[in-house]
């Protein structure tokens, strides 16, 4: 099999496939490069493209298909920047993968922890060297309660984490899990939204749960609520967080994604205008935590992106079963 991986990092991706290109016995090249019209001739001869967050539409995905690729791995989880069904179409295998749930679980408690403690404003404030008191009062985990939104893999791993806090757990899923009985109490979605004092949200973007977060699901919230987004910005209405903020609804709002990152996250845009004014308004907010979806950025996930991306799509390429496959 050979596979072309586009967006290749360099510092931390290269090492990887170094590693398992060869132990798999997979023939590869790489670009460090975004993939575009332009540059997709770079794959020609390939029998898969290795990609991370760029918009695959009809148009690129059909240039694929007629250069001879027959899949598209993607080094995430989500796939919803690839047009799915215009990809199976045509007969091409989509990929995705998996990595340790412990990054994005662990780095969405310590948003929890930081807007607790209202660590951004301390910090802000230290910075410029203001040690008082007053307006830095925060509230302990312990007495709070926590409603997970979503018990896949990372969801599952956020409540198991937490239930050493000894804070009240709620969750919501469509499909209810066992061992996520053993540590919180299943709910529906109105009853989470008015019972927690936190709120996380660990569930994919799709059609159905498109702003889910919005104006009305707010409203139903506790006073002062914390909200945690460190899957997909497209389950937060942007407006409708701005006023929650506004209004003080929300009291604190840590997010790992946003609504429109496409062409934002990833790249150094240093003394650029972002064309993103919702998030310049989110970010001047002392109550508020933004972070450029890094909440899976570690050694341990960077390695299983790079080496399930290529098992995923070695087991399509021979016709064998594999959960990656969308």
């Amino acid at each position: 099999m050979r596979m072309f991986v586009f967006s290749m990092r360099t510092f931390d991706e290269l090492p990887c496939f170094e590693k398992y290109c060869p132990k798999y016995g997979i023939e590869y090249d790489y670009t460090t490069e975004t993939p575009c019209m332009d540059n997709l001739d770079l794959a020609k001869g390939y029998d898969v493209v290795n990609v991370i967050t760029t918009v695959f539409d009809q148009p690129m995905l059909k240039k694929l298909h007629d250069m001879g690729v027959k899949c598209i791995a993607t080094r995430t989880i989500g796939y919803d920047h690839i047009d799915v069904d215009y990809a199976k179409s045509l007969g091409m295998g989509v990929i995705h993968i998996s990595y340790s749930p412990n990054s994005v679980a662990d780095y969405a408690i310590m948003m929890m922890l930081m807007g607790l403690r209202r660590m951004p404003h301390i910090m802000e404030r230290a910075s410029i060297q203001d040690y008082t008191l007053k307006g830095k009062i925060g509230r302990e985990l312990p007495d709070c309660t926590v409603g997970v939104i979503g018990t896949g893999r990372i969801g599952r791993t956020v409540i198991r984490h937490l239930s050493g806090f000894g804070c009240k757990m709620l969750a919501y899923d469509l499909y209810e899990n066992e061992e996520v009985k053993q540590y919180a109490e299943y709910t529906d979605l109105d009853t989470l939204l008015k019972n927690s004092d936190v709120i996380t949200l660990h569930a994919p973007a799709t059609d159905d749960n498109y702003h889910m977060i919005d104006a009305a699901a707010i409203e139903k919230m506790k006073q002062d609520v914390v909200i945690i987004n460190c899957a997909r910005g497209a389950l937060m209405d942007t407006d409708a967080l701005i006023d929650g903020i506004e209004s003080g609804k929300v009291g604190f709002a840590g997010l790992d994604v946003v609504e429109h990152e496409s062409g934002l996250y990833y790249f150094n845009r240093m003394g650029e205008p972002l064309h993103n004014p919702k998030l310049a308004i989110l970010r001047s907010y002392s109550n508020v935590l933004v972070s450029p979806h890094t909440a899976f950025y570690t050694e341990e996930a960077v390695a299983n992106m790079a080496e399930n991306s290529i098992i995923g799509a070695m087991k399509y390429m021979n016709g064998e079963d594999t959960p990656y496959l969308v």
